[in-house]
């Protein structure tokens, strides 16, 4: 739930700097260097977390997306995610990674340039630059605006879902599996996120030295 409401945080912040240039490009990075801490956490954690959190729990085929969306799904596919909101987080991991990528080798060719342009071509830098500042971020917004608008006809629903996603408990009406949450997880979790954070700052680092 931290990362989750801490991304939709960079989200935004990146979206206001962004859009505000100038002064604010500084922060803009900031926050773009936070939302890659959080994505690569989020990344290791599909593979490590507490059960509803890896990846492998939703996991699901074209035929299972048809049924839930037709209203012959099990009932485990409302405990964790369903397999409509996989294919959201799904989208989201990597529209979201592409669009930080594209960042950190992205030159606006005035006063701000990516910490890692200069380790690839000027035809990958200028590609990458016209993704990020023209499609990638309107592909975001849509997705953002997707993700509120499924959680307000889940919330409609009476599904719960708005709720679990502040306190992390859902009420349901057969017995499932609870996820691991606690201290020794949390731990665990301070831990990676912290791991992914040194990275992406190593990698901040890699910027040349301005002259």
């Amino acid at each position: 739930r931290l990362f989750h409401w801490a991304a939709a945080l960079c989200v935004l912040g990146l979206a206001a700097t962004g859009t505000i240039g100038g002064s604010f490009m500084t922060l803009h990075f900031r926050f773009g260097y936070a939302l890659l801490s959080l994505l690569l956490f989020r990344i290791l954690w599909g593979f490590f977390g507490g059960h509803w959190s890896r990846f492998s729990s939703f996991l699901f085929s074209p035929s299972a997306v048809v049924a839930y969306l037709r209203g012959l799904h099990p009932a485990s596919h409302a405990v964790g995610h369903s397999p409509l909101g996989a294919l959201s987080v799904w989208a989201m991991l990597g529209v979201l990674l592409l669009q930080v990528g594209t960042g950190l080798i992205s030159d606006d060719e005035i006063a701000t340039t990516g910490p890692l342009a200069h380790l690839v071509s000027n035809a990958v830098v200028s590609l990458a630059s016209s993704y990020h500042t023209g499609w990638g971020k309107w592909v975001v917004l849509a997705l953002v605006l997707l993700h509120v608008a499924a959680i307000f006809f889940y919330t409609r629903r009476q599904q719960g879902l708005a709720a679990a996603m502040v306190h992390g408990d859902k009420q349901l009406t057969t017995p499932a599996p609870a996820a691991r949450d606690d201290l020794g997880s949390r731990l665990a979790a301070g831990v990676l996120l912290a791991l992914c954070a040194a990275l992406v700052y190593w990698l901040s680092g890699l910027a040349p030295a301005a002259l």
